[in-house]
């Protein structure tokens, strides 16, 4: 009777078991819509824009303009875990990651109306970008001869 009782302790075991489980899933619950360069040309570029125009103008300075720059900066927050989901872009992982970051800076800034800390986020912005675009779009910026 025990060894009976260890069988079928096993056998619930075995069919309940995490890792088991996690195999039989579905690998991925969201399924990418846009390309690449859909999601640089319809989010990402006028986001970053808006954003920096917002800046070089001496800072949002209406409830209205807050709210825009909050907008574009949770979009480049979000943009950054849009381009390293899987199938996307694994080697832009790290660049991704500094998007986000930068995003999430310019939301917080935006969140508590601090037109300096904006201010600050104008070169780490246009950074994230550039450095991405000379690992990866070498044609828009050629390596000096």
């Amino acid at each position: 009777m025990l060894r009976q009782e260890a069988r079928l302790s096993f056998l619930v075991c075995w069919l309940i078991c995490p890792g088991r489980l996690a195999a039989q899933a579905p690998a991925e619950p969201y399924q990418p819509v846009a390309t690449m360069k859909q999601l640089m040309v319809e989010i990402i570029h006028p986001a970053s824009n808006e954003i920096l125009l917002v800046i070089n103008r001496g800072g949002p300075d209406a409830e209205r303009e807050w709210a825009a720059v909050r907008r574009s900066a949770m979009t480049l927050a979000e943009s950054g875990n849009l381009l390293i989901m899987r199938n996307r872009a694994p080697a832009w992982v790290n660049e991704a990651k500094k998007l986000i970051d930068v995003g999430a800076a310019a939301y917080q800034a935006a969140q508590s109306k601090d037109s300096k800390a904006l201010a600050v986020l104008a070169d780490p912005l246009d950074a994230s970008c550039t450095a991405c675009h000379k690992q990866f779009r070498p044609s828009i910026f050629p390596p000096p001869r």
